[in-house]
């Protein structure tokens, strides 16, 4: 599902007030990593992660990967906070 640039304005808006849920170390994108996003975009369907790394395009390449292996959208990432969001089958976040 491709996001307009209104539904990402809303999600990011959403978004401000949260958390990170998740934290990528700098082992990376282990299997149990990708599980607990799943459960958590699931459950949410809007999260914060913290990516611990500090190399940028390692970043970059980490968020494609996510996006990619949850079927979910990057809303947003600055730094090290990224935001993902995938709508569930109990929507709880209506977008515009």
């Amino acid at each position: 599902m491709t996001l307009t640039r209104k539904q990402i304005v809303f999600l990011r808006g959403k978004s401000h007030p949260l958390s990170p849920v998740v934290s990528v170390g700098n082992a990376g994108l282990s299997d149990a990593v990708m599980a607990e996003i799943e459960i958590a975009l699931t459950h949410h369907e809007l999260i914060k992660i913290k990516l611990g790394v500090d190399d940028r395009d390692l970043r970059k390449k980490m968020c494609s990967e996510i996006s990619t292996r949850t079927n979910s959208n990057v809303v947003q990432q600055i730094g090290k906070i990224a935001v993902f969001y995938r709508a569930s089958d109990k929507s709880r976040i209506t977008l515009p």
